[in-house]
């Protein structure tokens, strides 16, 4: 296949919206198909490459996902981001009830009700050091994880490209979580058996939630950087 029938194949799924990262996957099975329709059928790259569009016409049809963005995306976009968000948020819950365990033990090893609130706030501290930290140290592709940063402002440049915006608002609502002066309602609660019980739901179930949505922000982040990296050849070769 010809570098001009290759860049046929680019501008057509570019044209369907689907993220570079996407997109460089989906180029290799559609060239593969392509080649092989040639092969067995004896077919032109035209013939053979409008045999391919049809077969993959379904995946191309536009939907809409509300967890990534209001515009419309191809199905296949959708299915996949879908999956991957899954596979995050089950890592995300795992690490946030880690927590929330050590939360529990912290509870019932602190002697009193200062200790425990300084230890409440060393724990969630974390969930704030380590996002800034990601940011901070990463500074150089904050552009790739805007919403509206686009390549050729038509395609996201990765189906992780939510992350700027996800991760100030866990850092962001933490932060309020472990600055404010209210009673540790866990503790009393739990150790001294004061207080009712929808404060202590609340201040037991809110961080864990908090938790978990800082937990995928990161390793969304970190999807983010690694899909970046893997696309980094094919734009140059784009921009030959």
């Amino acid at each position: 296949m010809t570098s001009a029938e290759e860049k046929q194949i680019d501008d057509y799924l570019i044209l369907n919206k689907l993220p570079l990262d996407i997109l460089v996957e989906v180029r290799d099975h559609m060239i593969s198909q392509v080649s092989e329709l040639q092969a067995r059928e004896n077919l032109s790259f035209e013939e053979a490459f409008f045999k391919t569009k049809i077969a993959w016409e379904g995946e191309f049809k536009m939907t809409t996902y509300f967890l990534l963005s209001r515009e419309q995306i191809p199905v296949i976009f959708k299915k996949i981001i879908k999956t991957n968000y899954r596979s995050i948020i089950r890592k995300a819950l795992l690490i946030a009830f880690i927590s929330f365990l050590l939360n529990l033990l912290l509870i019932y090893v602190s002697p009193n009700e200062e200790t425990f609130n300084l230890f409440f706030k060393i724990q969630n501290a974390f969930f704030i050091v380590l996002p800034i930290f990601l940011l901070v140290s990463n500074y150089k592709i904050w552009k790739y994880l805007k919403n509206d940063f686009k390549y050729r402002g038509k395609i996201f440049y990765s189906m992780y490209q939510q992350n700027l915006g996800l991760i100030l608002m866990s850092i962001t609502t933490m932060t309020q979580v472990i600055s404010g002066s209210g009673k540790p309602y866990t503790y009393l609660f739990l150790k001294e058996g004061n207080g009712t019980i929808a404060p202590f739901l609340i201040m037991l179930i809110v961080p864990f939630l908090l938790q978990t949505m800082v937990v995928f922000s990161i390793i969304n982040f970190f999807e983010c950087k690694k899909a970046l990296s893997k696309i980094q050849n094919f734009i140059k070769n784009l921009e030959n």
